[in-house]
């Protein structure tokens, strides 16, 4: 069995921060559980492959695809994945591959197939049912944090949660990180409500104003946070919000940014 799926130095980052299973049963135990670390190749297939739960090939993984999808809500539930995420980017901060002097934001449509939670009808495509990905990072490209919404929230509505959502980053010694230096963004956050908010929180904004000829340089800073969507949406299911229970499909969302992460520390040594 392949465990080219889980490499190990994402499991030994995993293993610590999962939830203690219920006690068996003495006298009737039952089937034995299926392997978590089995279970996280299940989950990682289909965020790789985009198959249906049910199709999940036991003899890859070792585990069925209704019990990965389990361990996805369980392990969503408990908070799993925020965790490993913020452990990795305390990892990238103390070998100095972490430089939040310059952040990017933006957001990026998906198209929904279920008509559940975070979905809404997207004004690109003649109000179909979408959602949208929000996503922070800094100036390497490395995502922050990450938030779904759906595809008729207008992007600056989010500028300030996700802003909330970067958790404080330790890693070295002193007061962890959790605020920008300055923030890049485009002519959609272009109000000056939310620069006065920015500048309250003591981060430079750098946003692109309406009405003013392209050229104004911010681009140069800015493309990182496009290139990071496109890293995200090569996890085939984050193409498309299959999902009907909304903090699913952000949990495999979480999880693919702290792969992201992972991989930005393996080719640094």
């Amino acid at each position: 069995m392949s465990d080219d799926l889980v490499p190990d130095d994402l499991w030994e980052r995993l293993a610590p921060l999962l939830p203690p299973r219920p006690p068996r049963r003495h006298r009737y135990p039952g089937r034995l559980p299926a392997d978590d670390r089995a279970a996280l190749r299940g989950i990682v297939y289909v965020l790789r492959k985009n198959v249906s739960w049910r199709d999940v090939p036991a003899e890859r993984t070792g585990c069925s695809g209704v019990t990965a999808w389990r361990r996805l809500r369980d392990w969503t539930e408990a908070g799993v994945w925020p965790r490993l995420h913020e452990v990795l980017l305390a990892e990238l901060r103390k070998a100095g591959l972490l430089d939040m002097d310059d952040c990017a934001i933006d957001g990026s449509h998906i198209r929904g197939v279920e008509r559940g939670a975070h979905a809404g009808p997207s004004p690109v495509d003649r109000a179909r049912p979408d959602s949208k990905h929000h996503l922070i990072v800094d100036r390497h490209g490395t995502p922050l944090a990450v938030s779904l919404t759906g595809g008729n929230r207008h992007d600056v509505t989010q500028l300030t949660p996700l802003l909330d959502l970067i958790p404080r980053i330790r890693g070295v010694r002193g007061r962890p990180r959790h605020r920008p230096g300055r923030l890049f963004a485009d002519r959609g956050y272009d109000y000056d409500k939310y620069r006065r908010i920015l500048w309250a929180c003591g981060i430079t904004p750098m946003i692109a104003r309406r009405g003013v000829p392209h050229g104004s340089g911010l681009g140069k800073t800015r493309w990182v946070v496009e290139r990071t969507f496109a890293r995200l949406h090569q996890f085939k299911r984050l193409r498309t919000h299959y999902e009907i229970r909304a903090d699913l499909h952000l949990g495999l969302l979480q999880l693919a940014c702290s792969i992201i992460c992972l991989r930005r520390l393996r080719t640094s040594f």
